[in-house]
């Protein structure tokens, strides 16, 4: 019995000191391109768009401040710093929406979140966090994109 034991206590440090065996499909050229560790993941910032303290009625000055949210998205996109961006169902929290900058500190995230039109209005006020997510998440886009037929903005 106690050579059993000594058997599974070491096959189980084996395991422990040698960790799992490497993704048979990883590529390193688009790891490295994407700024992934050996995880596959990076540091982001999260940004959550809440309901602000301007109260604008609806007519022509919010919907152009609205066309200007979304265009903005699409330059942040098109830019390569948004990577995520929807909308946030009601809740007590008065969250209104979410962007994933793909930026790894705070102040460029503050930059690129007082580049929106609704947030410069008030509209949307934003907390923003840091966020460690998968390294691939800016491949989101490019399939996205593949998948739409009518493109929100």
């Amino acid at each position: 019995m106690k050579c059993f034991l000594a058997v599974v206590l070491a096959s189980c440090l084996f395991v422990h000191a040698h960790g799992q065996a490497e993704n048979p499909k990883y590529d390193k050229h688009l790891a490295d391109s994407l700024g992934a560790n050996e995880m596959g993941m990076k540091n982001y910032m999260m940004v959550i768009l809440k309901t602000g303290p301007a109260k604008i009625a609806p007519g022509p000055a919010r919907d152009s401040i609205f066309r200007g949210h979304f265009s903005n998205m699409k330059t942040m996109a098109d830019a390569g710093k948004l990577i995520i961006a929807g909308p946030i169902g009601q809740n007590e929290k008065t969250y209104r929406g979410l962007y994933i900058f793909n930026v790894d500190n705070l102040e460029e995230a503050k930059k690129l979140a007082q580049t929106d039109p609704a947030v410069q209005a008030g509209i949307f006020d934003v907390e923003i966090y840091p966020w460690f997510g998968s390294a691939a998440l800016p491949m989101y886009l490019y399939y996205s994109d593949k998948v739409t037929k009518k493109p929100a903005f």
